[in-house]
C-alpha cells in the first residue's frame, strides 16, 4: 500500500512527541445515539469543558481572520454497529474537537457567537489528534467557520502502535456520520451547538491519511456525500482498497495543496487527482520546497500561505464571494514558495505516485 511503513513511520514519531499533549488535553465525555432518532447529548453524556481561546500573536502572524475570538469544545459520538465495506463494524466512539467562533474577547463566557456558521469538518493524518494543526484550525474559527475535527478511533494521536491504516476504509462513513451527529445537534433547542450550525454550508478538509479520506468523500463513488459543498485535499492521494471508481463524474470545487518535497506523500499523488478531476473549479496550490507537515503544523512561510488561499476558496465555494478567488490568486502565487494552479491548467504534469 501506498507509503503506508513511512506514515507509520512519521506516526509514531509524532505519537511520541504528542503523547503528554493529548492526554493532557480535555477527556473525551461519552455521548450515544437513539436509534433512528439521531445523535442527541443526554443528561449524562456532556461535553468537556469549554475553555475560550483567543486568536494569539501567533495566530495574527498567519494574518487573523476578521471578526472572531475561537472557542474549542470537545464531543464524543457513538456511532452505532453497522456494515462496513469489508463487513459487519461493531460501534465506534468518535471523538471530536470542536472549534467554533466567539463573540467577543474571553471574559468568562464560553458561549459561540450568534450562528448559523458554515461548517468545516477536518482529517487529521494518521496517528493524529487536532492539536498540530490547531493554529490552521483556530484561523477558521476566527472567520467565522465552525471547524469539527473528527479523531479516527484505530488511527488517531491516542492508538498508539495498534494504528492501522486499514481502517481508513471505514473513516469516511465516519465523517459523514459526525456531520449528521453535528446538525442533530445544531437542531436541538437548547445546547452549546443549538441553531450554530448552516446545513447548507458545509466544506470538508484533510492531511495526509485525512486528506485520502476526504478525497474518497469528494471524488469516490465508494463514499459521495452530498451535503458538501468544497473540499481542501491536503498532501493526500486516491486510496487504492477504496472500493469505488474515482473522478468518474463532476465534483465539488477542490483545492489540492501539496509540497514538492514531501517524502511520505509524493507529489505525483496529488498531481494525479488534480489533473483527473472534472470538476470545473478546481486548484492545485504547489508548494515549493515543502515538506509533508510543513505546510500544516506550526507557523512558518507555507503554512501562512496555505491559511490564507485555504479560507478564500472556502469562502469563494462555500459562502459564495467570488471575489475571493482573488485572493486565492494573489496569496496562492509567492515567487520561489508557492504557486497556484487553476482548472487543469498550468504547467503540472503527471509526476511519480507510487500506489
Amino acid at each position: 500500500m501506498r507509503c503506508a511503513a513511512a506514515r507509520a513511520g512519521l506516526g509514531l514519531v509524532a505519537v511520541a512527541m504528542l503523547a503528554v499533549g493529548c492526554s493532557a488535553s480535555p477527556g473525551p465525555a461519552g455521548q450515544r445515539t437513539a436509534g433512528h432518532r439521531g445523535p442527541h447529548v443526554s443528561a449524562k453524556a456532556r461535553t468537556t469543558s469549554a475553555r475560550p481561546i483567543l486568536a494569539s500573536p501567533r495566530a495574527r502572524r498567519i494574518g487573523v481572520a476578521r471578526t472572531y475570538w475561537a472557542g474549542w469544545r470537545s464531543i464524543t459520538f457513538t456511532e452505532p454497529a453497522h456494515a462496513g465495506p469489508a463487513g459487519p463494524l461493531p460501534a465506534r466512539r468518535l471523538r471530536t474537537e470542536i472549534w467554533y467562533p466567539l463573540a467577543a474577547p474571553p471574559s468568562g463566557t464560553t458561549r459561540p457567537a450568534r450562528g448559523p456558521f458554515p461548517v468545516i469538518m477536518y482529517a487529521p493524518g494518521f496517528m493524529q489528534c487536532g492539536r498540530p494543526y490547531a493554529d490552521l484550525l483556530k484561523y477558521w474559527a476566527t472567520a467565522g467557520y465552525v471547524v469539527v475535527v473528527v479523531d479516527f478511533p484505530h488511527a488517531d494521536c491516542l492508538v498508539g502502535t495498534a494504528a492501522t491504516e486499514a481502517d481508513l476504509l471505514n473513516e469516511p462513513h465516519d465523517l459523514s456520520y459526525v456531520i449528521t451527529a453535528m446538525l442533530g445537534l445544531s437542531r436541538a433547542r437548547h445546547g452549546l451547538l443549538a441553531g450554530l450550525l448552516n446545513s447548507r454550508k458545509i466544506a470538508i478538509a484533510g492531511q495526509s491519511d485525512g486528506g485520502d479520506v476526504v478525497a474518497a468523500i469528494a471524488g469516490n463513488t465508494c463514499c459521495a456525500d452530498h451535503r458538501v459543498v468544497a473540499v481542501a485535499v491536503e498532501s493526500g492521494a486516491e486510496w487504492p482498497p477504496m472500493a469505488g471508481a474515482y473522478f468518474t463524474s463532476r465534483t465539488v470545487p477542490i483545492l489540492f495543496s501539496q509540497g514538492s518535497a514531501d517524502t511520505i506523500n509524493p507529489p505525483g499523488c496529488s498531481v494525479d487527482m488534480y489533473l483527473a478531476d472534472r470538476a470545473p473549479a478546481r486548484y492545485y496550490l504547489d508548494l515549493l520546497g515543502a515538506t509533508h507537515t510543513e505546510p500544516y503544523w506550526g507557523i512558518d512561510r507555507y503554512e501562512k500561505i496555505v491559511a490564507r488561499v485555504t479560507l478564500a476558496f472556502f469562502d469563494r465555494y462555500v459562502l459564495g464571494r467570488a471575489k475571493q478567488a482573488l485572493v486565492m490568486r494573489r496569496e496562492g502565487n509567492a515567487s520561489g514558495v508557492a504557486a497556484l494552479h487553476e482548472n487543469g491548467g498550468g504547467t503540472l504534469t503527471d509526476r511519480y505516485c507510487n500506489t
